[in-house]
């Protein structure tokens, strides 16, 4: 393992007049492993190309992520992608898109659950309870920090689910998100980041 990359996107504000936002900011970071410096980072600012539908966001995230994507230098070897995989109505979510059109090991790592039930998981660093639909086991719960609220961790491609929770656990640095993908929210948001030297 050499790279490790995130992804995140922000959609912006609705054209005048309109409804839905028109353009979304795809963030792509590239980490070194194990030291986790910055390597690359790109932003592409685009139309979103398919109107909002629940459930099928991926159809307006992925073509922006992707043009993100296209800028990097090097492949990453593994992707974490602040979204759902598995863990989703359909079991296709942003994760599963994004891993599959390219080819690259995927997580989904999200904030809130969009299915499924769970119990609490332990308090401390690591506790990890199953995320179940009905007899589907779908992802993971996990506690990324003492006492903070837990991340849904789940398969998004070439990948299996206690593999990616022991991934997201190695990447974080002291916060609730996973290093890669809280890089790539800072960026979708407009905030700088630092690249380590050439």
């Amino acid at each position: 393992m050499r790279y490790v990359a995130g992804a995140d996107i922000a959609l912006g504000k609705p054209a005048r007049g309109g409804a839905e936002p028109s353009n979304g900011r795809g963030a792509v970071v590239l980490l070194s492993y194990p030291d986790l410096r910055l390597i690359e980072h790109h932003l592409v600012d685009e139309p979103v190309p398919f109107p909002y539908v629940p459930g099928l966001l991926a159809f307006r995230e992925v073509p922006v992520l992707a043009r993100a994507f296209e800028k990097l230098e090097r492949t990453p070897d593994l992707l974490l992608v602040d979204g759902h995989g598995l863990s989703h109505p359909r079991r296709f979510g942003l994760a599963c898109h994004l891993g599959l059109l390219l080819d690259v090991p995927t997580i989904g790592v999200a904030k809130s659950r969009l299915v499924g039930q769970h119990d609490e998981p332990g308090p401390e660093v690591g506790g990890s309870v199953d995320l179940t639909d009905g007899p589907d086991l779908i992802g993971l719960v996990l506690r990324t920090r003492d006492r903070v609220s837990p991340v849904y961790v789940s398969v998004g491609h070439r990948i299996g689910l206690q593999p990616a929770a022991e991934w997201v656990l190695r990447v974080c640095r002291g916060y609730r998100l996973p290093e890669p993908t809280r890089l790539a929210d800072k960026l979708s948001k407009g905030r700088r980041l630092q690249e380590a030297p050439r």
